[in-house]
């Protein structure tokens, strides 16, 4: 069975099952596989219950390994890897009956007052923030700014309001980051305008799945905001696909990026 979710904050509500060990449950989503952004947001709230409250995270890098079922809960397990004084790395590993599904790491860093240069600004051309075409599902609001070939640039926030935490905040970013990626590498496909004229889905061509995804997070997210995320690809090749993008907050400050390699394989029957 699946679980009733009534918000992200119930999502993040992991129960402790013994030591460095929680346990998260999944609504049911269209598809029927477990939604990838939850599994990590879900992994990174079980690496922040085993680190100090004046560490946050600054990056994480993940694989996903098979798709997760909403039918039974997920069990993620915590790797102290090291804690320094200035950094922690943690490892975590999400589990099913079927064997893991998701490898994480995360590294988490102290504030520090130092040099700040930004190098990326806000696109002129997605316009105001939470504006587009709505294309919401689920807990993820969704406004589509800008959509060409190679290129995907949408409004996303988790819907409802969540607590003013860093910690949650870099969650809900996590949850939203898994949505674009496929999208800009989908869009170059030589096949995907049968897509776009109707003729037949995604999935009647193509076998697709996130494969490895990493989030850099460079400054304090703003709380319960629209965050542009401009995805660009960076091609195709043996059946797989790169696309690297920006987040940025409502004020253009560029807040994370967000890089992940996809499957898109032709169906060969």
């Amino acid at each position: 069975m699946a679980w009733q979710v009534d918000g992200f904050a119930t999502l993040m509500a992991l129960e402790a099952h013994g030591p460095d060990v929680y346990v998260g449950v999944s609504p049911e989503y269209p598809w029927g596989r477990v939604y990838g952004g939850q599994v990590v947001a879900q992994g990174l709230r079980a690496a922040q219950a085993t680190v100090d409250d004046d560490h946050h995270v600054h990056s994480l890098h993940a694989y996903f390994i098979r798709g997760g079922t909403s039918d039974e809960p997920i069990r993620y397990e915590v790797d102290r890897i090291r804690n320094g004084r200035s950094f922690v790395t943690r490892r975590v590993v999400a589990r099913q009956s079927e064997g893991a599904i998701l490898n994480l790491s995360c590294s988490f860093q102290i504030r520090e007052d130092q040099a700040e240069v930004q190098e990326s600004s806000l696109p002129d051309d997605v316009g105001d923030p939470g504006s587009g075409s709505v294309e919401d599902w689920d807990l993820l609001g969704r406004r589509v700014a800008h959509r060409s070939t190679g290129r995907s640039a949408i409004w996303l926030r988790v819907l409802g309001e969540i607590a003013d935490d860093p910690a949650m905040q870099a969650c809900a970013l996590a949850y939203t980051s898994d949505d674009i990626p496929t999208n800009a590498v989908g869009s170059t496909h030589p096949r995907i305008t049968e897509v776009a004229d109707g003729e037949i889905t995604y999935g009647d061509i193509f076998v697709g799945a996130s494969l490895d995804h990493a989030i850099w997070f460079h400054r304090p997210l703003p709380a319960n905001e629209w965050l542009l995320h401009d995805h660009r690809s960076h091609g195709l090749a043996s059946a797989r696909g790169l696309a690297v993008g920006e987040v940025f907050a409502p004020s253009g400050i560029h807040v994370a990026t967000v890089a992940q390699e996809i499957l898109i394989r032709e169906r060969t029957r």
